[in-house]
């Protein structure tokens, strides 16, 4: 019995080890400066983090983007009409902010619409990217 139990346990342990070492390769696909370049290269001009500022303050009807993540974003925020939890967005104080690439994506397709009514610009999400790096 003993036996029985010392192998399913060694199959569970290498099941949760191939688990987590496929979880945590997909969750860092990209790293904050990887994004920075990626979205400088589409913009073709330097990123600015006051312009990023400026665009993460800028009232846009009802909200702006420090209405749910803050200003500067370095706490928890929430969601002003859902009241959902938003954690940090800067890497500095929330490492894995900008390390999935498709949930920088889909983070800036969403909350551009939402805010502003049309997608951002590579200029923006340059931009913006570089202030959320800035930030310590």
């Amino acid at each position: 019995m003993e036996k029985i139990n010392a192998k399913r346990f060694r199959v569970q342990l290498l099941m949760l080890g191939l688990v987590l070492a496929c979880a945590s390769s997909k969750a860092a696909d990209t790293s904050p400066s990887q994004e920075l370049a990626r979205w400088q290269q589409q913009a073709q001009q330097p990123a600015s983090a006051q312009r990023g500022q400026a665009l993460w303050t800028r009232q846009q009807g009802e909200w702006s983007c420090a209405s749910c993540h803050g200003e500067p974003p370095v706490r928890d925020g929430r969601h002003a009409s859902t009241h959902k939890h938003i954690a940090p967005l800067a890497p500095a104080i929330n490492p894995q902010r900008l390390t999935d690439q498709a949930k920088v994506d889909k983070w800036f397709r969403r909350n551009c619409k939402d805010v502003f009514s049309r997608e951002c610009t590579a200029q923006e999400k340059t931009d913006v990217i570089a202030y959320l790096i800035s930030l310590k």
